[in-house]
């Protein structure tokens, strides 16, 4: 726990450095429409393990949560009480709380007594009596492991998943913004958010959370079932959250309800990254091969450093330095850190002087600023007045 503390302190400034910087706004300036297709679709795309294979280890719950949540969010979306769009904004609330009830009434009827480990351990709703056991109030508080130790091995693996974070994220942030029906975030903008992620890193590590902060490509989703996007809903959430009761009921929740939320969320996700492809020119061979060949290693070259994994038990790199396996393992487990590799590579590298138009550079160029847009001041101002202190530009 506590070298997991100092890796996540240390590794921290990476985002840090590169977001508050601006370096990130100078590397985001060779992203077009076209390179950040394969990105943001594979941050959907890329977890299609945890969707649907999750759902059939409890197909009486999970198929289920499935039907009822597209039925409530896009069938039925457009019933209102006291022209209030009930079903479309608490699609998920009110499908988990009726799936997880009927899962709870199946646990306690005895439906899984005499069922498999694997059956039970995704079906039941009592899993090691978390909710029993789980304080009304649990408030963190630095260091509550003791002092964090610091190995430069251990630093360097975590480095790496930071920088996969700073990739997802990026492409999370451009995501959410379409969602959000918000201009594309200008550079300033999408480093400053990446510096502020590195804080939050910071933060995870004092406390111990044991994981570092990065965009939630679920969250992401949802905003755009629910078509909410307030950042009030976060703080709401996080208060809750501090109360060790509500924390715990969520973690009693089976599995395969959450991967059938995925199913819809995550295939959001990757139908926006797709969606940019409208700004570029298809009928390009060009275009064709950079976001085929992307697409296609961005998710072969994961699944291959997965298989190898589980059947030698160590990564395709395995050298004797462990610091350098654990980073080029790590970055090439990330669906959309290889995309962005490939795909922003090939785009800046073939035919790229010629080809600007195709890329759908034009569009793109007119939100690099902040002042590019009069809407970017809606969208993208700090609250509490911390623009003072972080300009956007």
């Amino acid at each position: 726990m506590r070298a997991v503390q100092g890796a996540l302190i240390v590794s921290s400034s990476i985002q840090i450095i590169l977001g508050y910087s601006q370096l990130w706004a100078i590397c985001s300036r060779f992203f077009s429409p076209l390179g950040m297709v394969p990105v943001i679709s594979l941050l959907g795309f890329g977890l299609f393990d945890r969707g649907f294979p999750v759902v059939g280890r409890c197909v009486e719950i999970g198929v289920p949560m499935l039907i009822l949540f597209v039925t409530f969010s896009q069938y039925l979306k457009n019933f209102h009480f006291r022209q209030l769009p009930v079903l479309e904004r608490f699609a998920l609330l009110i499908s988990v709380t009726v799936i997880w009830a009927y899962a709870h009434l199946l646990t306690a009827s005895g439906a899984y007594k005499h069922r498999p480990d694997l059956t039970q351990g995704n079906c039941r709703t009592d899993r090691a009596y978390l909710i029993s056991a789980a304080p009304w109030i649990k408030i963190p508080y630095p260091l509550q492991w003791g002092a964090p130790t610091f190995d430069a091995g251990h630093c360097f693996g975590m480095m790496a998943a930071v920088i996969v974070s700073l990739i997802e994220s990026t492409g999370g942030y451009k995501a959410a913004s379409r969602l959000a029906s918000a201009t594309p975030p200008p550079a300033h903008v999408l480093s400053r958010g990446i510096g502020w992620q590195g804080i939050g890193i910071l933060l995870s590590g004092m406390f111990g959370t044991l994981s570092g902060c990065t965009v939630s490509a679920e969250n992401v989703g949802l905003l755009g079932s629910t078509r909410v996007g307030s950042r009030r809903v976060i703080q709401i959430a996080a208060g809750f959250m501090i109360l060790g009761k509500f924390g715990a009921l969520f973690a009693s929740i089976p599995f395969p309800i959450f991967a059938a939320l995925y199913c819809v969320l995550f295939g959001l996700v990757a139908s926006v990254g797709l969606s940019f492809l409208q700004f570029t020119n298809m009928n390009s061979m060009r275009n064709l091969f950079i976001v085929g060949v992307a697409l296609f290693l961005g998710l072969s070259i994961p699944e291959y450093f997965r298989e190898y994994t589980s059947k030698a038990y160590h990564g395709p790199s395995h050298t004797k330095a462990g610091w350098f396996n654990d980073f080029l393992n790590t970055i090439f487990f990330s669906s959309p850190t290889v995309a962005l590799i490939v795909g922003v590579f090939l785009d800046n590298t073939l035919d790229y002087k010629d080809s600007a138009r195709d890329r759908g550079m034009p569009w793109w160029a007119k939100f690099r600023s902040f002042q590019g847009d009069s809407r970017n001041e809606e969208f993208y101002t700090l609250p509490f007045n911390l623009n003072r202190f972080f300009p956007p530009s």
